[in-house]
């Protein structure tokens, strides 16, 4: 298994960030460009994803990191049901609609694995190592 370095190194990042270049694509190909409500609605969903997984990665605790993981499933949720409403306003297709609700629900199936790996690991986090850069608090022995 490759060791994580960045958030860029998370496959769930590189996926939603996949998922936020195909909106985008929809925006400049299709009707979807000129409903500027929904447009906006989408892109910040879509954006959401990914940047909710780079927070709670850069807060260096699982805790915090599970916190942001579960807003950026939600914001999937959210990109979803977005989804619908530009294929019932007839701005995608049939299969354009397929095509990114595939990709969606399985970021979101990666995020909950995720989320639940995270929540059954006995890592921490490295906020939560002591290190010689963050050495432990000496206790000093009080002599009689």
């Amino acid at each position: 298994m490759a060791q994580i370095k960045s958030f860029e190194d998370l496959q769930v990042w590189q996926a939603a960030r996949g998922i936020c270049n195909d909106i985008w694509l929809l925006f400049e190909k299709t009707s979807l460009g000129k409903d500027f409500d929904l447009r906006n609605q989408m892109s910040r969903s879509s954006g959401s994803v990914m940047d909710n997984i780079t927070e709670g990665f850069e807060r260096s605790g699982n805790r915090e990191f599970i916190h942001f993981l579960s807003i950026a499933k939600g914001s999937c949720g959210e990109l979803k049901s977005q989804l619908y409403r530009a294929l019932d306003r007839k701005h995608i297709n049939e299969e354009q609609f397929e095509n990114l609700t595939v990709k969606i629900n399985l970021e979101n199936s990666k995020l909950g694995s995720f989320i639940v790996y995270l929540n059954s690991t006995e890592y921490k986090g490295s906020k939560f190592n002591q290190s010689a850069s963050n050495p432990k608090p000496e206790t000093k022995n009080k002599q009689p």
